[in-house]
């Protein structure tokens, strides 16, 4: 009867031990589940991690581009804006030096009529002066002239008288 006992009480304990390592090796799975679990998390909290960096970094590369550009752009703007208002400036500098010019040859042709109409007055003036010359010089033959006739005139009534 003891040793039945005995035999039970042996058979109990193998049973409590087998159980109690399953227990154990239960409990060890579940650890190691749950490690691998954790693992597993991380590693994909990781890889979001990640990914939104990488995001980031190319919004920012974006963005940094996209003001690039639009610097280049603006750049460009004002460099052809500064040489359209040369080449007005240009274009008014030329219409003035034209306009100048006209008006200098305009003044020259004036003063050159000026000149010709003096010398034309001048001209005519001399000619009126060697007219009136010319005729004052005719008076004076014709006044001698006449005197001459007269003297001769005289001459022969004189001639005439005395004989």
């Amino acid at each position: 009867m003891e040793k039945k006992e005995k035999g039970k009480e042996k058979e109990k304990g193998k049973k409590e031990k087998k159980k109690e390592k399953e227990k154990k090796e239960k409990e060890e799975k579940e650890k190691k589940e749950k490690e691998k679990e954790k693992k597993e998390k991380e590693k994909e909290k990781e890889k979001k991690e990640k990914k939104e960096k990488e995001k980031k970094e190319m919004e920012k590369k974006e963005k940094e581009e996209k003001e690039e550009k639009e610097k280049e752009k603006e750049e460009n703007e004002k460099k052809e804006n500064e040489k359209e208002e040369k080449e007005k400036e240009k274009k008014e500098k030329e219409k003035e030096k034209k306009e100048k010019e006209k008006e200098k040859k305009e003044k020259e042709k004036e003063k050159e009529k000026k000149e010709k109409e003096k010398k034309e007055k001048e001209k005519k003036k001399e000619k009126e002066k060697e007219k009136e010359k010319k005729e004052k010089k005719e008076e004076k033959e014709k006044e001698k002239k006449e005197k001459k006739e007269k003297e001769k005139k005289k001459k022969e009534e004189k001639e005439k008288k005395k004989e």
